[in-house]
């Protein structure tokens, strides 16, 4: 029986981006007889546009039965003036709830071939290759109560609750650390436990669960310490572990070493491994349409499907050989391209079709 792929193009530059990613999931799918298929869905300001909300229940059905998820992107100035609850960002949203996709992966790679395109010196980043875990269903983003109200003085007040439960911490914790173990061993917890007590608990139950992993070491920093030390010394880390919020801002931070965010994938897992797989940018909207846009972390959003979800290991490694290979032979969009003599600016299609050629 076939592993179903549910596709969400979205907003912006996701449906040229994801339009690349399907070429190459269909060359591999060719090239290794794989039992797989998928369909389109809407979600975000397409969704908004055709049904009025961000999230059809068709939407979520699908997302349901499928095996695994390929977004795109989702937003634009467009929705900015809807009210909160209705704007593009809740159909994303919206999904890692009701799927409880709890667990984000963003690894932050730096390609050797890309290593004058990050904004840090060569020797800095250099070989850094780093996993974030990032809670994806709790925290800030998620807390009750939310909202906007007006005091007596007739002053308006935003607020927001920044909420874990140790059930919470423990089992993103146990991602973090099962995730070290395949790697350098080494597993940093950011936290801001000095001013936070959702974060004194986060510590607390970090240090519980690192009794069941004695191969692991885990230390632990706090949030402005750990933005700061990315910038200086970023190798230094190896698995970092994090919160919504603090893992949304150090993992974007995190990709900008790499020399683009636009060479990133990522994984949202749930307990059984269904997982969604994205780029971790945005929409572009300033550039959709353009064919300038990078799909090569939407590429690599592939090959993560292939080995976390769908059992695929080798198609992913092919995918991820291809991407390495297109890189050697100087092929570049505008976001990691520089004056080199050996490199060659390309479109969005061009691209997709290079590492398609090479698989």
């Amino acid at each position: 029986m076939s592993k179903q792929i549910l596709v969400l193009p979205g907003d912006g530059i996701g449906p040229e981006i994801v339009t690349e990613a399907i070429k190459v999931l269909a060359a591999v799918k060719d090239k290794f007889q794989l039992a797989i298929d998928w369909q389109e869905g809407l979600v975000g300001g397409v969704a908004i546009d055709a049904e009025g909300v961000p999230l059809p229940e068709s939407t979520l059905a699908q997302a349901k039965a499928a095996d695994a998820i390929l977004l795109g992107a989702v937003g634009g100035p467009k929705w900015d003036q809807l009210e909160m609850a209705k704007r593009p960002e809740k159909g994303l949203l919206g999904l890692r709830a009701e799927l409880q996709l709890f667990g984000n992966l963003r690894p932050a790679i730096l390609y050797p071939q890309l290593a004058n395109a990050s904004t840090l010196k060569p020797e800095v980043v250099a070989g850094l290759d780093i996993l974030i875990v990032r809670e994806l269903t709790g925290g800030i983003y998620f807390g009750q109560p939310r909202g906007i109200k007006t005091l007596d003085n007739g002053e308006r007040q935003g607020f927001n609750t920044y909420v874990y439960s140790e059930s919470e911490i423990r089992r993103i914790a146990k991602v973090a650390f099962e995730a070290a173990q395949k790697r350098q061993g080494k597993l940093c917890s950011v936290d801001k436990a000095n001013v936070l007590e959702a974060t004194v608990l986060w510590r607390e139950v970090m240090e519980e669960v690192a009794k069941d992993y004695p191969d692991v070491e885990l230390s632990h920093m706090y949030v402005d310490n750990a933005a700061m030390q990315l910038v200086r010394a970023p190798k230094q880390f190896d698995v970092i572990v994090t919160g919504n919020m603090f893992g949304d801002i150090l993992s974007d931070a995190a990709a900008m070493l790499t020399g683009s965010i636009g060479m990133l994938p990522s994984a949202s897992l749930n307990a059984e491994g269904k997982g969604m797989y994205e780029p971790i940018h945005g929409s572009a909207p300033d550039i959709a349409g353009k064919e300038v846009a990078n799909p090569l972390a939407t590429i690599l959003s592939i090959a993560m499907m292939l080995r976390y979800s769908l059992g695929y290991p080798e198609p992913a490694d092919a995918i991820e050989a291809a991407v390495k290979q297109v890189l050697a032979d100087g092929l570049r969009t505008a976001d990691i391209y520089t004056e080199e003599t050996d490199t060659r600016q390309v479109s969005t299609k061009a691209m997709g079709d290079a590492v398609v050629a090479a698989l």
